[in-house]
């Protein structure tokens, strides 16, 4: 009697998810992650700088024309470190979606070839964005420090910055989430690939990365705005960072359903699709 060492074989539920597959396939996780860090500035002169320099131009331009221009309030404070705030996190978001949302389109050649977990290609994007998001979480660190140390400016943190992991953690799922529930139907409608980036670009003013939400004094708007589900997140760590924000609980909380909610339907199409997507990629 033969002993083997890998068994395939169907799934019981569309919702079934073998997490010890995924472990066993970690380098392979791992070895993507260098490959999207590497490739994404493959032949560039700075390299590496650009994750630097991107959210360094974007807060200047934002300084000129939504501070200087438009003269939209920063709650009184540093309009540099306040935007870096909302840059930060909107960009980790919204690069995590963007990517594995074309999960199947972009992998469909290593997917036709050769068998591996393919929830492990979007986990890989999330993970090598995070590398991305912790270089610029420095640079948001370097001004933070120097405006308390060197400045008067108002900034007082609190006990709300503890939940900062907690933060990212959904951030990471709520993007994870909507990638591969668009990713799952982009095999299908390559229509939606348009509609996601389009998306993207007008969700962001519907955050409040350039604003506080505190400029919305139209009540019926005020709560729409707080229904977006990054909202809370972007919120609450400006508020435990910087002292200032709307940090209700209810916000943070459907921030947290609705990352289960979206997970969970992800995951259950992504399944779905993956045993068959090679039929319509």
């Amino acid at each position: 009697m033969e002993n083997w060492t890998t068994e395939i074989k169907p799934r019981s539920s569309l919702f079934s998810i073998d997490f010890r597959e995924l472990w066993r396939y970690k380098d392979l996780c791992l070895l993507l992650v260098k490959r999207n860090i590497i490739t994404q500035y493959k032949q560039t002169v700075l390299g590496p700088l650009w994750f630097l320099i991107q959210p360094l131009l974007t807060t200047v331009m934002y300084m000129v024309v939504f501070g200087g221009i438009a003269k939209i309030s920063t709650d009184g404070m540093p309009q540099p470190l306040f935007y870096l705030a909302g840059i930060c996190f909107w960009q980790y978001f919204a690069d995590c979606l963007t990517k594995t949302s074309n999960t199947f389109v972009d992998n469909a050649g290593i997917f036709g070839k050769v068998y591996f977990p393919r929830l492990v290609v979007p986990v890989a994007n999330v993970i090598s964005n995070l590398v991305r998001f912790s270089i610029q979480f420095v640079l948001f660190l370097g001004f933070y420090f120097y405006y308390v140390l060197f400045t008067d400016a108002p900034i007082h943190v609190n006990w709300y910055a503890v939940l900062f992991p907690l933060l990212v953690v959904m951030l990471a799922l709520t993007a994870l989430g909507l990638g591969i529930l668009f990713s799952s139907m982009t095999t299908k409608y390559r229509d939606l690939q348009i509609l996601l980036s389009f998306l993207v670009s007008l969700w962001q003013f519907a955050t409040p990365v350039i604003y506080p939400l505190s400029t919305i004094t139209n009540a019926k708007l005020r709560i729409v705005m707080q229904l977006n589900p990054i909202a809370g997140i972007v919120e609450f760590f400006k508020y435990g960072m910087l002292g200032t924000g709307c940090h209700e609980w209810w916000m943070l909380a459907y921030s947290f359903c609705f990352m289960i909610v979206v997970l969970f339907v992800g995951i259950i199409v992504f399944n779905k699709v993956q045993r068959s997507f090679m039929d319509t990629v």
